[in-house]
């Protein structure tokens, strides 16, 4: 199995994301930056970058007028 590098933002955002999930938390953008100690702007980078490895997920909200903008989802290592 190939293993991918990733920066140390790269690395905080995804822990931060893992981190939600298994608390039961939904992953935006703001509690993401919140758990990995960062500006919410400076995440938005790394979750795109960690969405072209195809480790993280963007699911939108599946509820009409109640968008509280995308939830980031970790993929599952195998």
């Amino acid at each position: 199995m190939q293993q991918v590098r990733l920066s140390e933002a790269e690395e905080r955002v995804y822990d931060a994301v893992a981190t939600l999930e298994a608390r039961g938390q939904v992953p935006y953008p703001d509690l993401i930056a919140q758990e990995a100690g960062m500006a919410e702007e400076d995440v938005h980078q790394p979750l795109h970058l960690l969405t072209e490895k195809d480790l993280l997920h963007r699911e939108d909200s599946p509820m009409a007028g109640l968008d509280f903008g995308p939830r980031w989802c970790a993929r599952q290592m195998a």
